[in-house]
Parts: structure tokens; C-alpha cells; sequence
């Protein structure tokens, strides 16, 4: 039904290149691949595709471009959970419990479901509170999850 383009066909050629591509595409390629070797009018039509972001970020300040490429390599989206701290007995660890509500299948309708992860705590969470943990690299054998923050602090 639907047909995947191949390589050829999916690159359009330049006109000043299209009796290279039908006479020998593997020249055509290499002389593509190489920067230096690339023929005017590939290098005009990446000079015109590079331009306009190099010129969208040169306005920017010195800070404000070192937070663009933080946030270009960072680490990507950590998951992010909110539960209730349901024991602080370790030391800088607790236990967090995440609910959430599943729909079942059969009858329809909203059933409770617990996780209990075991997060690092460097803010003193005690048991009761109300807590954000971030997923994080293996901390020890079953702990890969950061407390970020409490949320709400237990009614004493």
C-alpha cells in the first residue's frame, strides 16, 4: 500500500548535478560526502541553508548561548513522580509510594495501584510527606530515584 522512498529518489538533484547522478552516483556521493571536494552549487545551497542559524544565534549573549547548548546535550526528560513517603528508617533513604488509578479491563472500572520505589533523600523527607523523586542512575542495588523536592510536609 505505501512504499518507502529509496535514497535515490528521495535526494532531488541540483540541475547543475543531474548528469553526475545518472553517469556515476558513487562519484556523485563521494564528491557530496567531502566538503572541500563539493561542486558550487552544493556549497551555495549549504552556505544558504546554514546561514539563517548561524545568524539567529550570533545575536544572542554569551550566557544565554551556553544555556542553548545545555539544554541541546542534556539529558533528556526524566521521569517525574509524586507520592507519600511511607518509610524514612534507612539513612538519606526512603521509601516512596506512587498511586495511581488503572482502568480494568473487563469491568470498566478505576482500580488503585501502588509502586513503592526506593528514592535517595538529601532533604529530610520524613514519613507522611509528600514528595517529587526524579529518576536517576543506579544509586545502589534497588535505589534509582532522587527526592527533588516536598511537596507537602506531613500534618503532625
Amino acid at each position: 500500500m505505501f512504499r518507502r522512498k529509496k535514497k535515490e529518489e528521495a535526494v532531488q538533484p541540483i540541475s547543475g548535478e543531474e548528469t553526475a547522478a545518472t553517469g556515476a552516483s558513487s562519484e556523485a556521493e563521494a564528491a557530496a560526502g567531502s566538503e572541500g571536494s563539493a561542486s558550487p552549487t552544493v556549497s551555495a545551497a549549504r552556505a544558504g541553508a546554514e546561514q539563517p542559524t548561524v545568524a539567529a544565534a550570533e545575536p544572542l549573549a554569551s550566557g544565554a548561548r551556553n544555556a542553548v547548548k545545555s539544554t541541546s546535550r542534556g539529558r533528556g526528560n526524566r521521569v517525574q513522580k509524586v507520592g507519600i513517603v511511607s518509610s524514612d528508617k534507612m539513612q538519606k533513604t526512603v521509601v516512596v509510594r506512587v498511586d495511581r488509578l488503572v482502568l480494568h479491563r473487563k469491568y470498566r472500572r478505576y482500580v488503585r495501584r501502588t509502586s513503592k520505589f526506593m528514592a535517595h533523600d538529601d532533604l529530610g523527607s520524613t514519613t507522611g510527606d509528600r514528595v517529587r523523586i526524579v529518576e536517576t542512575r543506579p544509586l545502589s542495588a534497588r535505589k534509582r530515584w532522587r527526592v527533588v523536592e516536598i511537596v507537602q510536609k506531613a500534618a503532625k
